[in-house]
This record gives structure tokens, sequence and C-alpha cells, in this order.
């Protein structure tokens, strides 16, 4: 029966659908969602692991055991992925092996607009890339069998316009392949020099038949049209090509962006006058197609940006088509900034960093918002799990005129990910370092999903639970503090205290996300408007429950959940 069905979860669909039986992923937008409705299916094992490196090497060790694997991640988490994928590329699967990557172009929720398709090239590894709901079905259950015939792990990137979208699938049956024995084969899996100097010429020939293999397969194919125009397009462009264009030029649609094929394009631009390269963020299809020597007109970044994701109007600009204005909203409405949930754990201690005029090094998360005003509270976010180890650097550069006024803060999930470096090296190293871990007991950017310090797995029952101050200790740390963020002069007097010490100490700021269903709050406070002097200091801390009416002070009870920071903010106790 036909659904209207999110593009991660018919790429979740499609991985059910094609035997998968182990899936191990690290949660990151836009791709979170192909794990959790995954999980849903009772045939196939799903877990979080610590980070993306971890979880492909364990997708790996499932495919050994003769099991279909999958592991999911964002554009990002490809770059902590890339160390076990460039010499899986040589060792090559027993059962198949696929990995999820979801680009983020516009940068929705990410640092950067990486381009995935790099790695894909880099590591020689084939990659697939669906446009709509039902290819993300169909495009899971062939890269399975890619990945088997070929004898490779296959690359599935999706992208936030796909992933976040919905569209017509039709779900199909599952069907598990007969499991395959596991061979001790150690000039296969062992990457020693002499074993990987000899699997290098099979990566190679494996690019050219696979190659061959997408020319014919039906995986790539090329749309027929009345004009001497054609189009060269993949993924969320290609629906944007046809909503502006329709059947009016010829379209050559990929579905394998890596390798290209060669000869298909070639056999596409036979007779055509002008070839025009329609694809988001860097210009790989074009360079490639540039390369082939044709003799029409090539366009492709001259018509299109380099940066941001297409859109209609976009597209429909380009080609000198009729953009529609859509409606307008009123220039007079106030930009409502980013800002952190009312009574965010993080809030009390991010106060605290401000009022004290430290230097901090951030790293990724919720936490983040720290960084935007009023709190602004963070000097620099780099990536995951950088804010330790750059702290670490900093103060071995700056001695003790940084040492007395920087810290660093990480979230539990990504100190588990990437953090505990950091903290390793801080304790090797002996930098006079201050460092916060902000535990607010779940994986709060993502969308609420467990990770190792939490005592519960992906399915939400009994797990194993690292205890970060035991685990502190036994790395070497010595000073090890826990404290409420909801108790601004704690936490002020505690980074004070740390600061002061001469060696190194780490602060855990321990409170659950307010947003977490089993949190039980207080009831919301209220404004004695008498005592309320109109100071405005309640307003210092930035919670979206508090504003000025009249000018007084004035709480939104169906968003305050009594955590009472800015109680301590107001000196006449008007609060």
């Amino acid at each position: 029966m036909k659904q209207l069905m999110l593009g991660n979860a018919a790429a979740a669909r499609g991985l059910f659908e094609a035997g998968c039986e182990v899936i191990s992923s690290y949660p990151g937008t836009p791709s979170t969602e192909i794990t959790e409705e995954a999980a849903k299916f009772k045939e196939i094992y799903c877990e979080w692991a610590p980070n993306e490196k971890v979880a492909l090497e364990s997708a790996f060790g499932a495919c050994l055991a003769g099991r279909r694997a999958f592991c999911g991640m964002k554009h990002v988490g490809l770059n902590v992925a890339a160390d076990p994928l460039y010499t899986m590329s040589y060792t090559g699967v027993n059962a198949g092996l696929v990995i999820g990557v979801a680009d983020d172009p516009g940068m929705h929720s990410s640092q950067n607009e990486q381009d995935s398709r790099h790695h894909a090239i880099a590591s020689k590894v084939p990659m697939l890339e669906p446009s709509d709901a039902d290819e993300a079905r169909e495009f899971a259950k062939i890269a399975f069998e890619i990945s088997e015939k070929f004898d490779t792990p296959v690359l599935y990137k999706m992208c936030t316009r796909v992933a976040h979208s919905q569209s017509i699938t039709e779900p199909a049956d599952r069907v598990v392949p007969e499991h395959k024995a596991y061979e001790k084969t150690i000039s296969k899996y062992v990457m020693a020099p002499a074993n990987a100097i000899k699997r290098h010429p099979f990566v190679e020939q494996r690019m050219k038949d696979l190659e061959k293999w997408s020319e014919t397969s039906g995986v790539n194919r090329i749309e027929k049209a009345d004009s001497k125009t054609g189009i060269i397009t993949s993924s969320t462009s290609y629906q944007y090509v046809k909503e502006v264009l329709g059947d009016s030029v010829n379209i050559l649609k990929l579905g394998m962006v890596n390798p290209l094929p060669g000869d298909m394009i070639k056999k596409f631009a036979e007779g055509l006058e002008k070839l025009i390269v329609v694809e988001e963020l860097d210009p790989i299809i074009e360079t490639f197609v540039r390369g082939l020597g044709f003799k029409c007109e090539i366009h492709g970044k001259d018509m299109f940006p380099i940066c941001g994701e297409f859109s209609q109007n976009l597209v429909a600009a380009a080609f000198g088509k009729d953009v529609h204005a859509g409606k307008k909203l009123d220039t007079a409405i106030p930009v409502r900034p980013p800002i952190m949930c009312a009574g965010c754990p993080h809030r009390g201690m991010f106060y605290a960093l401000n009022k004290l005029k430290v230097t901090v090094f951030g790293d990724i998360g919720c936490y983040t918002l720290g960084s935007v005003a009023p709190l602004s509270a963070m000097d620099v976010t780099l990536c995951m799990g950088a804010s330790f180890s750059g702290l670490h650097g900093w103060n071995k550069a700056g001695g003790a005129e940084n040492e007395k006024k920087s810290v660093a803060v990480i979230g539990d999930s990504t100190f588990m990910h990437s953090g505990m470096t950091g903290l390793a090296t801080i304790a090797y190293n002996q930098s006079n370092s201050t460092v916060i871990v902000l535990d607010n007991s779940i994986t709060g950017m993502t969308g609420h999903q467990q990770n190792p310090t939490t005592g519960k797995n992906l399915y939400g029952d009994p797990a194993g639970r690292v205890d970060l101050e035991a685990l502190a200790r036994a790395m070497g740390i010595n000073r090890v503090r826990v404290v409420d963020p909801y108790n601004i002069a704690e936490c002020e007097a505690t980074v004070k205290e740390e600061l002061e010490v001469a060696e190194p100490s780490l602060i855990i700021s321990r409170r659950p996300c307010a947003l977490l269903k089993e949190v039980k709050h207080n009831p919301p406070l209220v404004v004695d408007q008498d005592k309320c002097k109109s100071c405005k200091m309640c307003m210092k801390i930035g919670c979206p429950a508090i504003s000025m009416k009249g000018g007084k002070a004035k709480i939104d009870t169906t968003l305050c959940v009594g955590c009472g920071v800015c109680s301590q903010m107001c000196k006449f106790g008007a609060l």
C-alpha cells in the first residue's frame, strides 16, 4: 500500500526490507531519524555508539559476522568515521555494509556546509544519492546489493531536504539473504602494509567496474525531451529542475554520484548545444563533465551558487523564469534569536561564567546557545570534543596569564563522543586547566537520545552507565567537583576556587534537561508587582518565560518550570 513517508523513515524502511540486522549510529541532524525509525522494527538490532568512528567499526564487525549492517551519521560525523572508512575501502566486506551520511546545505543545524561526495571520491567508495522518499527506500536495498556484489562499503547520501520532507513510497516485504560465513583471510582483512599494497589495485579496478555497472543498472537515468539543452543533476536539485522546467529539457538524473558514468554522460550530450549541471555545494559533477572535453556550452557554478541550499525559486531565477513572490512577513516583526529553553540547566552556569568574565572554549550541543546574547558566555566553538583540548593548548601557550581566566565547557554526550581524549591530554601533560562537563542527562540538541552516561540504551532499557566522577579520577584528574547549575552562587564560587588552584580540575554541572518527561518541575514563579523595581536584572539570563510588560517583569506561567534562577537575580524579592 502506498504511503506518505518521511525521507528518513523511508530509508529505515529500505534497511528493513533489505534484511539489515545490525545498526550502530551516532545521532546527528539530519540523519538521526533513520536509526530511530529502524529501531521500531524488532528484526533489527539498533544502538547509539559513543561516536561515529566507533559506530562504523561496530557495523563493520557485524558485516564480518555475516549480517547486513548499517551505520548512520551527519556530514561532519563522516570526518570522525573517515579513519576506518578509508581502510575499509581496501578490506572490503563480508555481508553488505551501508554507511548513511546526511549533508546539511544551508547549515540548518551544522557548523559547516561540507560536501560528503569528497569523502566518497577520496576513499574510493561508491555513493548513492536518493532524491525522494521512495528512492530513499529503494536505494537502501540497492546499496546492500552493490556492497556484496563489488565487495565494498557503500556510502548512502541524504540531505536535509530529502531526509526531512515527505513523499509517496510503496513499501515491500522484508527479504533476509542467507548469512555469509566468515572466513579467516589475513591478506584481505589485516591491513598491514604488505597486504594493503596488494589490495589497492583491487580498489582501483572496483571503481572501473562500478562505473560500468552504473551505466546500465538503471540507478542513473536519462529523460529525453525535444530540446538542445541537457541538464545533469541529482538529489533534491532534480526535484527543483523538474518543478521549474518539467519535460521541456533533457535530463540526466544521477542516482550514483561516485563513480560518475562517463560513457553515459557522453551519450547524453550527443547532439546537445548546451549542458547545465545543477548541484548543491561543490562543482563535483561539473568538474567531471568539463574534463570530458565537450565542445558544447557547459554551465554550472556560473549560474548557481556554491554556498547554501537550493530552492525552486533559486532554480527558476537561474533559468530566467518567473519567481513567485510568495507571502511577505511584516518587516516590523522583531527578530527572535535562538535561545535556551525555560529552565535549561545550562543557563545558571553560563550566567556565572559571563559574570566572571572568563574566556570560554565551547563545544557542539544545545549549550552552544550560551554564546548568544544576553549570556554571551562562549568565545570559541570548533567541532565535537575540541573545547578541552583547545583550552589545553591555550593554557600551554599563554601560561599563568591564561590559566586563571579561562575555562572549557562540554556536554555529557559530547564528552563521551570525543571529549575524553581532551581531558586525557590535560591530565597527561598537566596543563592548569579548569574544565566543565554540562551534564543534562541526555543528548539534547538532536532530540533526546541516550548516551553512555544516562544508564539507558537506545530503546530506553537499563544499560551500562559511565560514572563521570570515577572516570575523571581514573584519568588522573584529582580535583572533581559537582555543582547544581540552578544555584548561581555555587557555580560562581566553585569556578573561582578551581581557577585559583594550580592543577587540572573538572567541574560537573549536573541537572537534567528541563524537557525530559520524567523531570518534575516546581510550580511556576509569579511577580510581586509592588516589589518589582523594573531594574530588569531578571532579563539578563535570557529566559523566554520572562518579559517586561507595563514597565514591570512578567512571567509566562505556561513556560516557567520554577527553576528559581531568576529569583536569585532579584535583590528586591519580587520573584
